[in-house]
């Protein structure tokens, strides 16, 4: 079917509320690695989705699916091994006291039960997030999610500090990350000033919405210690950072010495099938137990965590993490000489294979550029390569590729960003 009838199709039967990516949305029938095709059978080099964290189509995690698939597939009020089997091997991945898992089908649902447990168990009903966060789409987690949710839509029980961004934000030296985690003390109080009592501080320990931020040195524990004092719970959001794709660490959090209360983590655990997890202290699933219940009918399946436990094989026989931290810090030097040749690139920086290439129009005011990244973006989607442009003024350029990318393939990248730039896009 030509593009323009598919493209009137959609709007018909989807509505307006889906959008697609680049002015000419491309149709992917097929993926393979890195590598998506579209219907006319050509590539592009996949720099975006984290979904398929272990690569698209993965055949090891393929076959799981289908193998549990072809046996059974039922709700978890039955017992099987699969599901205590994924639970024992996950939980083995977190400290000695996160030791609980429970399943859900999304992050959205895995961080509204966060919520849930941070509110029966401390009593309290306040939530603090970072401005212009994405915490997912149910009716209290866009409630979080600052990026979508306007200020006048949020409710009183919702504070938001600055995110932590030491390229643009007010704070840059040494002492940033105590800087910035003053303003957790600050929203606490304003809590307490409406009546609220403290639940928890949400964080995705790299902001990814508001620009792939790395928070700053001790930030992360100091905002932990702010929100734990006030009675509430830290919670991290592990759905983009987590698995390794940070390279240094597991997880996200881990860069900091903090210990969270609840852990959150998504579809990338599953490779894109529907599974994603809480993971937290018994103590506190104890204490939400007398007065609250947990079942969720397909979170958790044995298919599900077929595919979740193929994954974690997959990250341990192919040491995706330590691919992530070489290929990652590879990808950085190479944008970072780019950044010495064009101007437009202002800031590089990220972890492992979550990386952001901030484009400005001044490089000295740090004045940032959307015309130019959506440009950038599109004509990328033009040479065959896959990006997106985020953050609160749309000028950041997001990579953050699936976990078995190679040198060779960030070659095309670095290679295929140079030609743009050099292009008189600027």
């Amino acid at each position: 079917m030509p593009s323009t009838d598919l493209l009137a199709r959609r709007k018909k039967l989807l509505g307006a509320a889906y959008r697609l990516f680049y002015a000419d949305p491309v149709h992917i029938v097929r993926g393979e690695g890195v590598w998506l095709f579209d219907v006319d059978g050509r590539r592009y080099l996949d720099m975006y989705n984290n979904v398929p964290h272990v690569g698209h189509c993965h055949p090891h995690v393929v076959k799981a699916i289908c193998d549990q698939a072809a046996v059974l597939n039922t709700h978890t009020r039955y017992l099987h091994e699969n599901v205590l089997d994924y639970a024992e091997r996950l939980t083995a991945k977190f400290a000695t006291g996160l030791d609980i898992a429970m399943f859900c089908c999304t992050g959205s649902e895995a961080n509204e039960l966060a919520l849930r447990i941070a509110r029966t168990v401390t009593g309290g009903e306040g939530l603090i997030v970072t401005d212009f966060a994405y915490h997912g789409n149910t009716k209290a987690i866009h409630e979080i999610s600052t990026e979508s949710c306007p200020a006048s839509d949020r409710p009183a029980c919702v504070v938001t500090v600055p995110t932590p961004d030491c390229y643009r934000g007010p704070y840059r030296g040494a002492d940033a990350g105590a800087r910035y985690a003053a303003h957790v003390q600050v929203a606490v109080d304003t809590l307490r000033e409406r009546g609220i009592k403290p639940a928890a501080f949400v964080i995705d320990t790299i902001i990814s919405s508001g620009g792939v931020v790395r928070p700053p040195v001790g930030y992360l524990k100091a905002a932990a210690d702010i929100i734990q004092a006030a009675g509430g719970l830290f919670v991290a959001d592990e759905v983009q950072p987590g698995f390794g794709r940070t390279g240094q660490h597991f997880w996200g959090y881990e860069a900091d010495t903090v210990e969270p209360d609840i852990v959150t983590m998504g579809k990338p655990m599953g490779n894109g099938h529907p599974i994603a997890a809480v993971v937290t202290r018994a103590e506190l699933t104890r204490t939400f137990s007398r007065d609250d219940h947990y079942f969720n009918t397909f979170g958790g399946n044995p298919v599900s965590c077929a595919a979740a436990l193929a994954v974690l094989d997959v990250i341990e026989k192919e040491n995706l993490q330590r691919n992530a931290l070489e290929v990652g810090e590879y990808l950085v030097a190479g944008l970072q000489s780019l950044a010495r040749k064009h101007d437009v690139i202002g800031d590089v920086r990220g972890n492992g294979l979550f990386i952001a290439v901030e484009l400005v129009s001044d490089r000295a005011a740090r004045v940032p550029d959307a015309a130019v990244a959506g440009k950038v973006v599109n004509e990328l989607r033009n040479r065959g390569v896959l990006t997106g442009a985020i953050g609160p003024d749309n000028n950041i350029l997001k990579l953050r590729p699936p976990m078995v990318i190679r040198k060779a393939e960030a070659d095309l990248m670095l290679s295929t960003l140079d030609d743009v730039l050099q292009s008189g896009i600027e």
